[in-house]
């Protein structure tokens, strides 16, 4: 049984003038996804800024999401980090929080081997009961699970069910859903190829593009399952200069951006990450008023 099925938005961390976590916003953002018909709440991931966010943060934004959400769609926390011991207490606190399943992030900077990614991997699954999803994203962290890598984890480790794939690369993903013999659930991380993703198996996508078009992320992905693959498609094609330019600087900058210039206050960014160029400000109003957002 998968975690979900469909659109899981990867929420972003609202903030205050004061850098503090807004959790008044964080709860207005979870209402609006909810009925909007997100499929799943994925917080503290990479466009919730959980690396600029202390321990204790991550553990109380967790917990806000859960209790927000308040079992009306899954929550998926991202719990992954650089250190195997790290991201074991980062699951386990999630765990005790109440999230529906982990997003564990390959380890970045150490540049693992595939045997130190079966290692790292294998210890946080089982030091956990909740399913987990493993997150292969090689631009930001360096590190690049091979479909061999993920087809042994699979089979091996239980609650080691899904994959979010933002490789960009198709081949391999498809490669990856061969090998797993139908034991891995696949999200797509990115929001250009969800479709292509559900055509070789996936089941949704974990989305930025879901923060300020919800119902469109949702509505294409169940479009396919339905077996509407033009009304998927027409979504699909939609949304493509949009998201461009939600990820022409680094994300999570320009949602970030673009969901202040609609008006949803989600304060600034944390250092390192800045605000993004007036130029990119220019090209978002343009793409979001085409898009009917402005």
């Amino acid at each position: 049984m998968e975690i979900f099925r469909g659109a899981g938005v990867a929420i972003v961390t609202p903030m205050k003038d004061n850098e503090e976590v807004n959790y008044d916003k964080l709860e207005d953002l979870i209402d609006m996804q909810v009925k909007g018909g997100t499929d799943c709440i994925v917080i503290a991931g990479t466009t919730g800024e959980s690396a600029c966010l202390s321990m204790e943060e991550h553990k109380e934004v967790i917990e806000a999401a859960v209790k927000f959400t308040n079992h009306r769609i899954p929550v998926v926390a991202g719990t992954g980090s650089n250190s195997t011991e790290t991201a074991i207490q980062l699951s386990k606190e999630a765990e005790e929080a109440g999230a529906d399943g982990l997003l564990l992030v390959t380890p970045y900077y150490n540049k693992a081997t595939q045997e130190g990614l079966i290692a790292h991997y294998t210890k946080v699954a089982k030091a956990v009961k909740t399913p987990i999803i493993l997150y292969n994203v090689p631009g930001r962290t360096g590190c690049n699970i091979l479909p061999e890598t993920v087809a042994y984890l699979v089979k091996n480790e239980p609650n080691i069910v899904a994959l979010k794939d933002a490789t960009g690369n198709m081949t391999q993903t498809s490669r990856t859903m061969n090998l797993c013999d139908g034991k891995l659930d696949l999200y797509s991380g990115e929001d250009a190829i969800v479709l292509p993703t559900l055509a070789i198996g996936g089941k949704g996508v974990i989305s930025v593009w879901s923060n300020i078009a919800p119902k469109d992320v949702h509505d294409m992905c169940q479009a396919f399952f339905d077996g509407d693959i033009e009304t998927a498609r027409k979504i699909q094609m939609k949304g493509i200069t949009l998201v461009d330019a939600l990820f022409s600087e680094v994300s999570p900058a320009p949602i970030k951006e673009a969901m202040n210039m609609m008006g949803m206050e989600v304060g600034p960014l944390r250092l390192p990450l800045v605000s993004v160029k007036e130029s990119t400000k220019a090209l978002l109003k343009a793409e979001m008023e085409k898009y009917g957002l402005l």
